[in-house]
């Protein structure tokens, strides 16, 4: 701050210099202390305030003469080396800005910054609304894009139901008609996918697809539809597209299935002395197992010669096919030399399906130890179990009445975290409706419906079936109004159970009421249903509705499937 340097007094005047810090300039300041006194004549006058008379005393210790003041001190003005350079001239130096430039020059740097700062702040806090405004528009933006691809997705879907009565259109989306068409080929739903299929050639856009042809031909080998299927295989050449070993194996399947055996060897022929449609061991693989099917053993070996004939060895599908069809018809010497033979090829090994089929041969026929012999030695060759073979042991314990070692594979199952699928809650199902465990069996039901599982018409025929044995009429009535309710496909199999539970209950009423119900269903009684009612009539010494029966059945034409005969499901 300031500092007293000296005092000078000149002719009543009083002259105070101050002295400056450092790195500041020195500023002399004058000031007529009489002057100012002369102008206020009232601070001469006494005050009883005690700090009054303490300036007055100092006033009049500066105004005495007895003291005179000391000699005024002059600094001497500081002059800075000028140093000579050679050929230049010193440029006079501005003069040092002064406190109040500075001053300002401070103050418009600082109203700069804060101008800066504000700006900044603003240019944020506009940043941010757009961002807010940004994620707002696009969670908008999400909302309205799931909205209009639910609705998408929705009217596709009533398309695809609703789209048989399209008939005419010729502007329908690629995607709906191909998924309507793969979804009913799914379903073997032949007669609606051949709707779509037509449907699909009057579309603007249709270009003939092969790949899409075969797998109608497979679809209407399946349901059983030759005819159908060799009607589409002679469009598919008509349009141009090109034939090949595998829409000529689908056609050989087609008919295969059907057990048109003649057919199905001549086209074999055929394909023999046609250019690039060489059969293969697909081929021959398929054939085989539509022979076996139908007992057809001498054939089989006809085609395991052919096989030979040509070069082509068989695989481990051929194999697994071969000691499958042995197990389920109980030729066990046939299936161990197979595997026998199978072993002894290089590139076919046991896999998963070759252990599923001798457990379930040995299973089915009762040989509980051969099975879990065979299982062991099929594990110790570092073959591992899935939950077809779970299945499998499942069924046999259960059929066996060994509920304890039952229990323990779901036991083993549950450690190891199987997922039960609709065959494993049938068979447990079953295995406890045939010990006369309702209340477990019930547990279970409700347990699969829990778990968005679908019941099958094999659930349904196991459940009748225990409470015929169990005598619980009013439980079957309970099944039937779950069946009205859902859109379980029913087959002739499940009105057989049912005409074989209300028999063995003496309910002739509704055994007769479910003639009608299959009526309705477009289900035609075979002789299993007219044998399992002459049965029960022949039970009760019914004579008149046993020989009204046998002169029905005799002028009925039976299905070729019975139930003896009937293709259990594949676990």
């Amino acid at each position: 701050m300031f500092k007293i340097s000296s005092f000078v007094h000149t002719n009543g005047l009083i002259s105070v210099r101050y002295r400056l810090p450092p790195k500041r300039r020195l500023v002399g300041c004058r000031f007529s202390l009489l002057n100012d006194i002369i102008a206020r004549p009232h601070s001469l006058s006494p005050s009883p305030n005690p700090t009054h008379r303490e300036t007055h005393k100092f006033m009049a210790s500066l105004s005495s003469p007895t003291q005179p003041p000391p000699p005024p001190f002059k600094r001497p003005p500081v002059t800075k080396p000028v140093t000579a350079r050679s050929q230049t001239t010193l440029s006079p130096q501005p003069p040092p800005p002064s406190s109040s430039t500075t001053n300002s020059n401070s103050n418009k740097t600082h109203s700069l910054t804060l101008t800066q700062r504000s700006r900044s702040k603003i240019l944020d806090i506009q940043k941010l609304k757009d961002k807010e405004a940004k994620e707002r528009k696009e969670e908008t933006n999400k909302k309205i894009a799931s909205r209009k691809a639910i609705s998408v997705i929705l009217r596709r879907e009533a398309t695809k139901d609703l789209i048989e009565k399209k008939k005419g259109s010729k502007r329908l989306l690629p995607r709906t008609v191909l998924e309507a068409i793969h979804e009913r080929i799914t379903a073997l739903r032949w007669e609606s996918a051949l709707k779509v299929f037509e449907l699909l050639h009057e579309q603007q856009w249709y270009r003939p697809n092969a790949a899409l042809y075969v797998k109608l031909i497979v679809m209407l080998g399946k349901c059983k539809q030759p005819e159908k299927a060799h009607e589409l295989f002679q469009a598919m050449i008509d349009e141009g597209c090109a034939v090949n070993h595998e829409s000529y194996t689908a056609l050989v399947s087609a008919y295969g299935r059907s057990g048109l055996f003649d057919k199905a060897f001549s086209l074999l022929e055929q394909m023999k002395n046609t250019p690039d449609c060489q059969p293969d061991v697909h081929t021959y693989s398929i054939l085989i197992k539509s022979c076996l099917q139908v007992f057809a053993y001498d054939k089989v070996q006809a085609l395991l010669s052919d096989m030979e004939s040509q070069g082509i060895r068989p695989n481990t599908i051929t194999y697994n096919t071969l000691i499958d069809a042995y197990g389920k018809s109980k030729k066990f010497a046939e299936m161990e030399s197979t595997l026998v033979e199978m072993l002894g090829e290089q590139d076919c090994e046991p896999d998963v399906w070759t252990m599923n089929s001798i457990l379930r041969a040995f299973g089915n026929s009762g040989q509980i130890e051969t099975m879990e012999k065979c299982f062991e030695k099929f594990q110790s060759a570092g073959i591992q179990a899935n939950i077809m073979t779970f299945n499998i042991l499942l069924d046999s314990y259960g059929k066996a009445g060994n509920y304890e070692k039952m229990s323990a594979v779901m036991e083993y199952m549950q450690k190891y975290h199987y997922s039960w699928t609709i065959v494993t809650y049938n068979v447990v199902i079953d295995a406890f409706g045939r010990a006369g465990d309702l209340k477990q069996m019930e547990y279970l039901f409700r347990l699969m419906r829990s778990e968005r599982m679908k019941p099958s018409c094999v659930t349904l025929c196991s459940l009748v079936r225990a409470y015929g044995l169990a005598g619980l009429p009013e439980k079957i009535d309970g099944v039937l109004r779950f069946v009205e309710n859902s859109d379980v496909m029913l087959d002739i199999v499940f009105f057989n159970c049912l005409v074989d539970a209300y028999g063995r209950m003496g309910c002739f009423a509704e055994m007769k009421g479910v003639l009608e119900i299959m009526e309705q269903k477009g289900c035609r009684p075979d002789k299993v249903t007219y044998r399992t009612m002459i049965k029960a009539y022949s039970a009760n010494k019914m004579i008149g509705h046993v020989k009204e029966l046998r002169e029905l059945m005799e002028s009925t034409e039976g299905s070729q499937m019975t139930w003896l005969h009937r293709e259990k499901p594949d676990f």
